[in-house]
């Protein structure tokens, strides 16, 4: 499996009153966190969230672009695209 990753385009809107992944947002993952924008804490709950969700170590979620825009990028290490749609939308 260590050879595997991929990248996934995620919409972030922070300060929600929970932490959930919505769905679908055309090629986007439309998460929400309770973190509010500030000092990366709502990247850094969006890692959290997105490393539970698929059961992957926090160390093989990351994130590749948009760390002050709600239009980010992650990386995901030991799953395939189509693995992590499944289980997120599951």
């Amino acid at each position: 499996m260590s050879g595997i990753s991929c990248r996934l385009k995620v919409k972030a809107v922070p300060g929600a009153s929970r932490s959930e992944i919505v769905g679908r947002l055309g090629e986007a993952l439309k998460v929400r966190v309770a973190a509010p924008p500030e000092g990366g804490k709502a990247n850094r709950e969006i890692l959290e969230l997105l490393a539970e969700k698929l059961g992957l170590p926090a160390s093989d979620v990351s994130l590749v672009s948009g760390a002050a825009s709600p239009a980010k990028v992650v990386e995901l290490r030991g799953v395939t695209a189509e693995q992590a749609w499944a289980r997120l939308l599951a």
